[in-house]
């Protein structure tokens, strides 16, 4: 009778471990394979946006999309003028924005992030031009770096009728300038924003050591600090 107990004790201990570690690996549906084994892309220099843009003197909010929402929150929190930036998901309901959903694929979400700053010291325009050059590759169609889905799109959610045209016209200025092999697929989609679980939030903060921070997303804080040392914090 022991012994079944301590058999049934163990079986749940190893899952308990099981569900932890699918926590923790969250993002990197791929990583092991020979996809996930590439080295992390290297940022690009480009031209920052061409075309004017006017803010309000307040804080104003940004949503990306560009892959794993860890990376992509890191970037931003390391930018002179960001206040804030919460991982979490756009492009679909409130009821919906769910980790266990979202990652299965069955729903229209993309992992995103929102980001609060302050335009007097940052402007979107600025953002932009991080968001494509170092924070993901915005040629890669429902994919980035090891992750596969629409969840992992390049998207954009702007606030508000500036933002979408600065957008519109960066990635047409891109777009002609042909830095990338491929057109770019980056979309821009309406403004929604649904704060991701807890354990999401400040994710590289927290597991510095994590296999696919250190692959995937260090790489991008070391291409900020050389790219933009002026917006580096």
């Amino acid at each position: 009778m022991k012994s079944r107990h301590r058999t049934a004790k163990r079986i749940m201990h190893m899952l308990n471990a099981a569900l932890l570690l699918g926590l923790v690996t969250a993002c990197g549906s791929d990583v092991g394979t020979p996809i996930g084994s590439a080295v992390a892309a290297e940022g690009l220099r480009i031209a920052a946006p061409a075309a004017r843009i006017v803010e309000p003197k307040t804080q104003q909010v940004a949503i990306f999309a560009g892959g794993c929402f860890w990376g992509i929150e890191a970037v931003f929190e390391r930018v002179k003028g960001v206040t804030r930036v919460e991982s979490g998901y756009s492009g679909d309901t409130k009821a919906t924005a769910d980790y266990d959903l979202v990652s299965a694929g069955q729903t229209k979400h993309a992992e995103s992030v929102r980001i609060y700053y302050d335009p007097a010291r940052v402007s979107y325009n600025d953002l932009l031009h991080i968001f494509f050059s170092v924070a993901h590759d915005p040629t890669q169609l429902n994919r980035q770096g090891p992750d596969r889905g629409t969840q992992y799109r390049t998207a954009i959610f702007p606030a508000n009728a500036a933002q979408r045209n600065a957008a519109r016209a960066y990635i047409a200025q891109l777009d002609k300038a042909a830095y990338w092999q491929k057109p770019i697929v980056t979309t821009l989609e309406p403004f929604s924003f649904f704060p991701a679980e807890t354990y999401h939030q400040d994710f590289m903060a927290k597991n510095p050591r994590h296999p696919y921070i250190v692959q995937w997303d260090k790489p991008k804080i070391t291409n900020l600090k050389k790219l933009f040392p002026e917006y580096y914090r």
